[in-house]
């Protein structure tokens, strides 16, 4: 009994401890974000020897920037405290010498940044052009190539570059299109003063453009158009394409004898590059009129899932080999190429290709590892990963987890995220796992699956696919007739199994459930009581996302393929992306034009063979899984 109470004590004590740690912590926050000297000196006086204390010396230099006393800066970033707020803050003086064009200093503190953007690297720039501009010019070209805005130290290279002729006229109208397929037109207009005079032209012609692609085209005139106009055009019909690939086709065949043969090129490459987002059948052949030379590495991607969706698989072997050897390198394209060779009667080597891919632990890998006969889940390491008590303690002890536990338990998530991945960047194998291991135990495993995930050769598939809460579960398993296989599946690419998850769409919880989704469900289970603020508790949420997915579930006749991409997208949009006759699974996901859907889908049908695997449960391949996509249907007014 006696140390029983002498535990309940140290407890009671070290929560104290915790709570008295993160009130002055937010104390000194918000002291610092009003500009209170006063009381951040204060609570940094507190909180002195805490493992927070990088953060609150951070505050107390920003907040001393313009001292003319610079040393204690200095000894700030001597510090040899393994911390990203430390570079953070380089970063943030590093910039601040450039703007007062203090090269010295600038010069030697930048070698031991870490963590650089545009803005550091143009500054860096401007200090070599004092002693080698032709090289800071030649370098400062390389940036011009984007279509967003460059910062504020980029202006002065792009101006010198521009007048000696580094950054040249086809330079301009590159960077110009660029602009303009991001649809960023503010920034195209300012590249019309950078054109010689007798190129320039009305800006006023790309917010026609932008405004109303259709009328644009349908009013202006373009025989003996200028560069601009036909710039201006072109914009207007990617645009347009965008909409409609039929109606920019349709426009084209009327004005396209006015462009040039690059401009044609181009022109196809955007409309082949929409038609296959649109899943429209004429999408290969448009891409074959610009021809491989004309499209971008995303295009050729969408080329390829162009000839997948036509199940012409001479046109998909053609389309990888079209690729760069980088892109051609990604799993997605080496299990592909492997199929077409497959399908063309090259048995030994797309069995080659398959054997390469089959040993990773991924969506491609378990598909190239089926193609060969393996079994659902094969090559998992089944035993788990053990960590002795001195690794557990040795990681632990590291200021930076210590970090990460401290603002984790705060719910600063954003810097927890940082401090963990600044703390495990250069580890082993087994100290990543040793990581996973604490992140596991403190509930943080969002950083667990983080640091598992990362392992090459050592791996513990029970770190990378916990499964929390399984008592919690069960109850709403069987109620909607689930299998947990594929519902820790989707939780795990929801959430990481973060409780308070929130996006920045506004969905919550374990199951990421939008408000609006949770108050139908919540009406429609006939949950009494249900108010916005229930999303957030476990099992309610739990509850709301169990429901859903049985729903979505059931109206896709029990496809988990479709049913996980209604989850993300919407029923209507999955709907919406079956083809005009019946598609193998791994195509219909290969061809979701969503990018984030896309991926989505692949890792939840990943994740269900692991956890399946390691629940003991018997599983069917992934390509069995995955099945068939039926045909779409006409559409009624209710799948709108």
């Amino acid at each position: 009994m006696k140390y029983k109470l002498l535990f309940l004590l140290l407890l009671a004590q070290s929560e104290c401890a915790l709570a008295d740690q993160e009130s002055d912590f937010r104390a000194a926050r918000d002291a610092f974000r009003i500009g209170n000297i006063a009381r951040l000196d204060a609570a940094a006086a507190r909180l002195k020897d805490s493992p927070l204390e990088p953060y609150v010396s951070y505050y107390q230099l920003r907040m001393r920037w313009s001292d003319k006393n610079s040393a204690p800066i200095k000894a700030f970033l001597a510090r040899s405290d393994e911390s990203p707020v430390i570079d953070q803050f380089r970063g943030e003086w590093l910039k601040y010498l450039g703007k007062q064009e203090r090269w010295a200093e600038f010069e030697q503190e930048y070698p031991h940044l870490v963590k650089g953007d545009d803005e550091l690297t143009c500054y860096a720039l401007q200090m070599r052009r004092r002693s080698d501009e032709a090289g800071a010019l030649a370098e400062a070209r390389k940036l011009w190539f984007s279509g967003e805005e460059m910062p504020e130290s980029c202006v002065p290279l792009f101006a010198a570059a521009l007048k000696q002729g580094v950054i040249a006229e086809a330079d301009i109208w590159q960077r110009m299109r660029m602009a303009l397929e991001r649809g960023n037109t503010s920034l195209a207009k300012k590249f019309i003063k950078d054109l010689p005079k007798a190129q320039q032209f009305p800006a006023a012609e790309l917010g026609s453009a932008a405004s109303n692609p259709r009328r644009y085209l349908e009013k202006t005139k373009f025989d003996k158009a200028g560069m601009g106009r036909r710039t201006a055009a072109l914009f207007a019909l990617q645009r347009l394409a965008r909409q409609s690939p039929e109606m920019a086709y349709a426009r084209w065949e009327i004005i396209g004898k006015n462009f040039g043969e690059e401009e044609q090129r181009y022109f196809f490459s955007w409309l082949g590059f929409a038609g296959a987002l649109a899943h429209d059948e004429r999408a290969l052949g448009w891409f074959a009129v610009a021809g491989d030379e004309a499209l971008t590495p995303k295009q050729r991607a969408w080329r390829a899932r162009a000839a997948l969706r036509a199940g012409d698989w001479h046109e998909v072997w053609e389309s990888v080999n079209a690729m760069q050897p980088q892109q051609q390198s990604e799993g997605a394209w080496r299990y592909w190429k492997g199929r077409a060779l497959k399908a063309l009667g090259r048995t030994a080597d797309a069995e080659e290709l398959f054997a390469k891919l089959g040993s990773e632990y991924n969506f491609y890998g378990q598909l190239a590892a089926e193609e060969l006969g393996g079994a659902p889940g094969a090559g998992m390491i089944s035993a788990s990963f053990q960590a002795s008590d001195a690794e557990i303690e040795a990681v632990q002890a590291q200021p930076a987890i210590q970090r990460t536990l401290l603002l984790y338990e705060m719910d600063f998530r954003a810097e927890a995220a940082k401090e963990w991945a600044w703390a495990t960047r250069n580890f082993s194998d087994r100290q990543l796992l040793v990581a996973a291991e604490v992140a596991k135990r403190n509930r943080m495993y969002d950083r667990s699956i983080n640091a598992a995930d990362r392992t090459v050769s050592l791996h513990d598939f029970n770190l990378r696919y916990p499964a929390p809460y399984r008592e919690a579960m069960q109850t709403d398993l069987q109620k909607n007739s689930l299998e947990e296989a594929w519902v820790y599946g989707l939780m795990r690419q929801e959430s990481r199994f973060t409780v308070g998850a929130k996006s920045d769409v506004g969905a919550a919880g374990i199951m990421q459930i939008m408000p609006s989704t949770a108050r139908w469900a919540a009406k429609r289970m006939g949950m009494k009581g249900y108010r916005k603020g229930l999303i957030h508790q476990l099992d309610v949420n739990i509850t709301l996302g169990t429901y859903y997915m049985k729903t979505v579930y059931s109206q896709f006749n029990e496809n988990p393929v479709l049913a996980s991409a209604a989850y993300n997208a919407g029923p209507g949009r999955a709907r919406q992306w079956r083809g005009t006759k019946p598609l193998e699974g791994a195509i219909y996901v290969e061809t979701i034009p969503f990018d984030e859907t896309r991926d989505y889908v692949k890792k939840v049908m990943s994740n269900t063979i692991y956890y399946s695997k390691l629940f003991g449960q018997t599983s069917q391949s992934l390509k069995q899984r995955m099945g068939t996509i039926e045909a779409k249907k006409q559409a009624t007014a209710d799948e709108q």
